[in-house]
């Protein structure tokens, strides 16, 4: 399947537009993200605003925080944390896809995953190191 990136190029500059916008967030979150449309078997967004959940690993400020993209996929493997359900999906967090975003790429949040799940995805992103 062929990538789209000509038409991620434009939502990315709308969304890079918002400067003002700076969206309150807290760890632990999982928000839609506009990842886009990335290389390889970077963890790309769906549909028009190429947007996927992602949950909020760490915050750094008002304007960066760390998120790792979630899956519904069934692997099991180390880099593939349950977290429970997501929008009515059983989902898992991809722990070696965390990676750094500008929170204008932050949208809507889904829910909030309990501490004891947070303890186990961090837990498993530290052995990860």
């Amino acid at each position: 399947m062929e990538k789209d990136f000509d038409v991620w190029n434009e939502e990315k500059k709308r969304t890079n537009a918002h400067e003002d916008y700076l969206p309150l967030y807290y760890e632990r979150e999982v928000r839609w993200c506009r990842l886009g449309v990335n290389v390889g078997f970077e963890q790309d967004g769906t549909g028009k605003a190429f947007s996927r959940p992602v949950l909020i690993f760490k915050g750094f400020s008002r304007r960066v925080c760390l998120v790792i993209p979630l899956t519904t996929s069934t692997k099991q493997n180390k880099y593939h944390v349950p977290v429970g359900d997501v929008g009515g999906r059983k989902a898992a967090a991809i722990i070696s896809q965390l990676r750094l975003v500008d929170t204008r790429r932050l949208d809507q949040h889904i829910v909030t995953i309990d501490k004891d799940t947070f303890r186990r995805v961090r837990k498993a992103v530290k052995d990860m190191l």
